[in-house]
């Protein structure tokens, strides 16, 4: 259990990298793990402002994911259109939103027994 614990922490560490580096923003962490019967234990959502911007995230955490750990999502959806990438990593889902379509479905309201941690980004000038 402690092994799986690490590996979730660092792949969510990894994510987080990934989106930071190409300037993901509004980065959150939803802990599904108390409640009963979730797809997975972590949601990590961020946003982007183009579809051009969200392939970029999918792209960089894709990427981050496989140097640093040597893992790869097991499912992929909505590259095509770039609105809402979902990167399935089992135990972890990654959300990556327009802004637009992040509000629409917010994810943050309809898991709100969630714990969510918010990141804090860089803030460029």
């Amino acid at each position: 259990m402690t092994e799986q614990k690490a590996s979730a922490d660092q792949l969510i560490t990894e994510i987080i990298k990934g989106m930071e580096k190409v300037k993901g923003q509004k980065i959150s962490i939803l802990d599904l793990r108390e409640i009963e019967n979730t797809a997975c234990d972590y949601f990590i959502i961020c946003e982007g402002t183009s579809n051009t911007q969200v392939n970029a995230i999918s792209g960089s955490v894709q990427k981050t994911v496989s140097k640093a750990i040597q893992d790869k999502p097991w499912h992929v959806e909505g590259e095509a259109n770039a609105e809402w990438i979902l990167l399935d990593y089992v135990n972890v889902v990654v959300h990556i939103f327009q802004k637009q379509i992040r509000e629409y479905y917010n994810i943050e309201e309809l898991w709100g027994d969630a714990n969510i941690t918010n990141i804090e980004t860089a803030k460029t000038v």
